[in-house]
């Protein structure tokens, strides 16, 4: 019986993420709803392809305090426990844009350096004489690659943009009693997590409570006094240090490139 090479699992994983995010977010734009089935699909994709990577970073899961504590700081373990928790909760659209995003960035990748030099493999050049130019596939190679190091950082920007929207969404739909109080408490930790992994989430934090503190400080009185104290309470639990935060692996863009040429999927930086 054939052993299929966990690199390919991996890059199926987020392929069906990937796919399954495009039609997810083509029916919300047309107003019909979340395909509950498909959104699940999509997130066992993301399981797949998550599990992967940590089991080849971190190696098989053990009670011991050495093992929990790598894991606890670990960007995909992070990600993957979020992606169970979107899979056994009620189906909410906008939760699949960070994963979807990821997937975009490892697939291009994959069909980077995995897909494409199967199709036309790079023609060796003769002894002394120059390489042959680049082919139609090769070119589309080297496209790609410019293409994902130039937007890296944009996607990494909207990924966490998008978290925040969530954790917004989240809460209007705890004040209309159609979410439970654990989905806000999750998230509010996850993007603790976040904030001291990726400057890119405490750039949008900044950036956000820039924007409220410019339309409720204003106001005055016991309104910005309240708001002050609420914000003084984050920033009290939410600034206190995660010990290793920030070392570990991540599950970003980069992490295509590295899982790559790692096998089954070595993970970047996030």
């Amino acid at each position: 019986m054939a052993v299929i090479d966990p690199h390919y699992l991996w890059a199926a994983g987020h392929a069906v993420m990937l796919l399954g995010s495009a039609y997810i977010l083509l029916q919300t734009v047309f107003f019909r709803g979340t395909p509950t089935k498909m959104y699940r699909l999509s997130y066992t994709g993301a399981l797949l392809s998550y599990a992967i990577v940590v089991l080849k970073s971190l190696g098989r899961p053990s009670p011991d305090a050495a093992w929990l504590r790598r894991a606890f700081v670990d960007e995909n373990v992070q990600y993957m426990i979020l992606a169970l928790f979107w899979w056994i909760s009620k189906p909410i659209s906008i939760t699949i844009l960070p994963y979807a995003t990821f997937s975009l960035f490892h697939c291009l990748t994959f069909l980077r350096t995995n897909v494409l030099p199967k199709i036309a493999p790079p023609p060796a050049a003769a002894q002394g004489q120059a390489r042959p130019p680049p082919n139609a596939v090769q070119g589309l190679s080297q496209r790609i690659q410019v293409w994902v190091k130039a937007n890296y950082d944009t996607a990494m920007r909207f990924v966490a943009y998008a978290e925040l929207a969530i954790f917004a969404r989240i809460i209007f739909g705890v004040v209309t009693r159609k979410i439970s109080l654990m989905a806000p408490l999750f998230i509010a930790h996850f993007l603790r997590l976040r904030y001291h992994a990726s400057p890119f989430t405490r750039q949008a934090v900044g950036r956000v409570t820039a924007l409220i503190d410019a339309r409720i400080l204003p106001i005055g009185g016991r309104v910005a006094q309240a708001y002050e104290f609420v914000k003084r309470m984050i920033a009290s639990w939410g600034g206190a240090g995660v010990q290793g935060a920030g070392q570990a692996a991540g599950p970003g863009a980069a992490g295509a490139a590295a899982a790559g040429g790692a096998g089954a999927g070595a993970a970047g930086r996030r």
